[in-house]
């Protein structure tokens, strides 16, 4: 899969570095900034980490949510500071292989529901996660 062609030349605005040893059975993960250290375990075991599936969850609802303050802006509307998202990722499998399903349950209360729709529309396209996962993973995203 190639990245998106661009009009402007591509600019890196940050790049996130990671080391890993252990895998999911007894990893730990460590950002190269030392401001990420976890431990990682099997989903659903009794392991003293999280998990990838977590992890991924935590940052697209992270940058879903920056991406609708992007779409509201546009807008000019203000996102009430209630607007949460709850992510699920679900770790499957199909005979021997394994692959993610996704759900956000995006709720903007106090807003129109079309306008909030118009936000999360235009917030899935911005977002970068979004983006990467479009047409591999098998997403709802649903307003609440």
């Amino acid at each position: 899969m190639t990245a998106p062609q661009m009009s402007a030349e591509k600019k890196v605005l940050y790049t996130a570095k990671t080391h890993t040893t252990g895998g999911r059975q007894h990893g730990v993960a460590r950002s190269s900034d030392g401001r990420l250290e976890v431990k990682l375990s099997i989903p659903g075991s009794a392991g003293t980490g999280t998990n990838p599936e977590q992890l991924f969850a935590a940052g697209w609802s992270g940058c879903f949510e920056e991406s609708m303050v992007i779409a509201a802006h546009k807008m000019h509307v203000n996102l009430p500071p209630e607007t949460a998202i709850d992510a699920e990722v679900d770790l499957c499998m199909a005979g021997d292989d394994y692959f993610l399903q996704a759900r956000l349950n995006v709720s903007i209360p106090g807003l129109d529901r079309g306008v909030a729709q118009s936000i999360v529309d235009t917030g899935e396209q911005i977002c970068t996660y979004s983006k990467a996962i479009r047409g591999i993973v098998d997403v709802t995203i649903t307003l609440v």
